[in-house]
């Protein structure tokens, strides 16, 4: 599959400094920084500097280097927002069915509270 960067997306336009963040952690590859809509105590999205629609496409066009470090990042904001102890959930939605609203690959870090069930069995 061929993916499509719209460098018009809100995260783009953080990245380039357009719209303000309030930063957990920032890398060479990774910025991280505080959902403005918290669905939690303890809400961050994490996302690469590189223009990247979805895990997949990020997982198989990014270099090692960013890779590591996006994966590293995740886990020093786990550890920076105190959530080893009592846990934690890492989303990413991908596409129109997971119901992905920005087309730039993103994880939430969710904690801080019990999250309850994240999918309930079909019927």
């Amino acid at each position: 599959m061929a993916y499509t960067y719209d460098d018009q997306n809100i995260f783009a336009k953080i990245l380039r400094g357009e719209i303000p963040n309030a930063t957990v952690l920032e890398t060479e590859h990774t910025l991280a920084f505080r959902d403005i809509q918290p669905q939690a105590p303890v809400h961050v999205l994490v996302i690469p500097k590189g223009p990247y629609v979805c895990y997949d496409h990020f997982a198989l066009e990014a270099s090692d280097a960013e890779i590591v470090d996006f994966n590293r990042a995740v886990g020093d904001v786990v550890k920076a927002e105190g959530l080893q102890e009592g846990g934690y959930r890492i989303i990413s939605n991908a596409g129109e069915a997971g119901v992905q609203e920005v087309p730039h690959l993103h994880v939430h870090v969710l904690g801080g509270r019990g999250l309850g069930r994240m999918l309930q069995r079909a019927g």
